[in-house]
């Protein structure tokens, strides 16, 4: 699809005189909007129009190191340290100082830039908000757009949401988490914004957006020093970091603040990442608070590294946990890494979310969320996440109970036998087994997500759990690897090869398995057949696609003549 040239005029549409104000190479082919408007400013445009100039040969250099990379493993090489940054793993350099009002981040909790959800997320409890622009987002543009807007209300304190429907009105409370904002990996293009004729990086636009509209409040209510906050998505290797680091000076020295203002934590969430978690913070070590173990994007880049490798398969889902020795692992790397380095550590995700007409089963669920929160706080993690506000209660008193009064432990967790740890224990082939059912349920997520994903939704219920783009990229990769190396299916007894022709059932009766829970309307109104063809697409492809939303993003671009609006 050509990108620079798709648009229609849908019959709702209207001429209307009012366009964006769009400086020198910059042209906006995403629906007019006044609210929009105000985020998309002439100085908001050229600002991030500047900072696509600057990196985008950088970044499109870091991703051409991928793919080299990405062919060295598909050649039988294992990622492992770099003997050349040695020097910085040795040396004893530290981070810039937390700041202060970040230095208590015990539970984080995650979701998408909605209205509601940001307002309900800010009064959650929790002492971070991490507003996510990536996996738990579909990037279409009213999510985008509307998500720049909340989040400018958010930071003003002016952001409320009327529910007619309720017929209530949600503020923020006196006290509420500190937000933090994940824009979308390198590799995902925004195509509503085109510089110099190019479809616009996608983090350069969430960033420079957010930034420019916010960094003034932060700055007057916090002082310098003290945000604007980020997470920073899906890095390989510290290359990448670097450019982060050099897009956050540029616009510190644009806006005229001090350096280190702009304060970032990484998320480890690629296998080749592991590797460089010295040399990533050593790259941002002015503007890091942290590392993160997110640890689904991790078990999804696990199968995506080794995807040439038939002898490290996964099995089971939900049977890669963290107790498996290459997940222990990381995570007690990454805590003894931040520590060393001044930093906070911080665990994954609790993707559970309350079960309410099944009492029995919803507090089996939440002991596992405990059981899971008790081994991260006591490995040495400064903090974790929750998918839902009703799981923060109970991570708080775990990590309470165990850090008392501290905000962190930093300084006081000592770094254990995580210094021993080798690249063989972080590559550690993962054990279980393989079951028809794990086929099944990674099929039956699968395409439930690719659906909401279409039709607006990036984060998604689904059995009583949360899903995102990261667990539908595990259910994705890990179906193309069994079908492409014929695993026999053990864990059920049944002893049977998974193949096309296998899974071609599988589908056609997940697909009915679907319809009969959502309902006949439902599934009729949904693009669940649509999502089906792609997900099987992408499952039985000869070789498997760097990422899932890449290849849906282009059916959810709109773009309209300039001058268009639905009225």
């Amino acid at each position: 699809m050509d990108l620079g040239t798709h648009g229609y005029r849908t019959p709702s549409e209207k001429r209307i005189d009012s366009h964006y104000d769009m400086p020198e190479g910059v042209d906006i082919r995403g629906r007019y909007d006044e609210e929009f408007a105000k985020i998309l400013t002439r100085d908001a445009l050229k600002f991030v129009a500047d900072l696509q100039r600057e990196f985008r040969n950088h970044i499109k250099y870091a991703i051409e190191c991928r793919r080299e990379a990405k062919n060295r493993y598909n050649e039988g090489a294992l990622p492992g340290f770099d003997p050349a940054t040695r020097y910085i793993r040795e040396g004893e350099w530290v981070c810039a100082p937390v700041p202060p009002s970040v230095s208590d981040r015990k539970v984080e909790i995650t979701g998408p830039v909605d209205r509601k959800m940001v307002i309900n997320a800010l009064n959650s409890g929790a002492k971070v908000f991490m507003a996510d622009f990536e996996d738990a987002l579909s990037p279409s543009w009213e999510n985008l757009m509307r998500g720049q807007v909340n989040l400018k209300d958010a930071v003003a304190g002016t952001i409320s949401f009327h529910d007619k429907s309720r017929n209530k009105v949600y503020k923020l409370n006196d006290q509420t988490a500190k937000l933090f904002v994940r824009p979308r990996g390198w590799h995902l293009p925004e195509a509503h914004i085109l510089i110099d004729g190019e479809p616009a990086t996608g983090c350069l636009v969430d960033f420079g957006l957010y930034f420019y509209h916010n960094h003034a409040t932060f700055r007057v209510n916090q002082g310098a020093g003290f945000g604007p906050f980020f997470y920073l998505p899906k890095m390989e290797n510290s290359r990448e970091s670097r450019i982060w680091n050099n897009v956050f000076e540029r616009a510190e020295k644009v806006a005229g603040i001090e350096r280190g203002s702009i304060r970032a934590t990484v998320l480890i969430e690629t296998l080749p990442a592991v590797f460089q978690m010295d040399e990533i913070l050593y790259e941002l070590r002015d503007h890091s608070v942290g590392l993160n173990c997110g640890r689904w994007d991790y078990i999804f880049s696990y199968v995506k590294t080794f995807q040439a490798h038939p002898d490290r398969l996964l099995p089971d889902r939900i049977l890669v946990g963290m107790t498996q020795h290459f997940m222990r692992s990381y995570s007690d790397l990454l805590i003894r890494t931040c520590h060393k380095r001044g930093v906070h550590a911080m665990g994954g995700m609790a993707a559970q979310i309350p079960i309410k007409d099944d009492p029995v089963a919803n507090e089996a669920a939440l002991e596992l969320v405990k059981k899971d929160k008790l081994r991260e706080v006591t490995a040495g993690h400064d903090g974790t996440w929750a998918a839902h506000p009703g799981l923060i209660p109970a991570c708080m008193e775990i990590f309470i109970n165990n850090m008392g009064n501290a905000p962190n432990q930093i300084k006081t967790m000592k770094r254990g036998d995580a210094a021993n740890l080798t690249e063989q224990d972080l590559l550690q082939i993962p054990r279980g087994t393989r079951s028809m059912e794990g086929l099944r349920l990674n099929t039956r997520v699968g395409i439930q997500y690719v659906a909401a994903w279409l039709t607006g939704s990036g984060s998604v219920p689904l059995y009583n759990l949360m899903e995102d783009a990261a667990t539908a990229e595990i259910s994705r990769v890990q179906n193309w690897q069994w079908i492409k190396y014929g695993v026999e299916l053990n864990g059920d007894g049944l002893g049977v090869k998974v193949n096309k022709e296998l899974f071609g059932r599988v589908v056609e009766e997940e697909m009915a398995r679907i319809e009969k829970e959502v309902g006949k309307e439902k599934f009729k109104k949904g693009m669940y057949k649509e999502a089906c063809k792609f997900f099987t697409k992408q499952c039985t492809s000869p070789t498997l696609d760097d990422f899932l939303t890449l290849d849906v993003y282009n059916h959810i671009v709109i773009h309209h003549p300039r001058g268009l609006s639905n009225l």
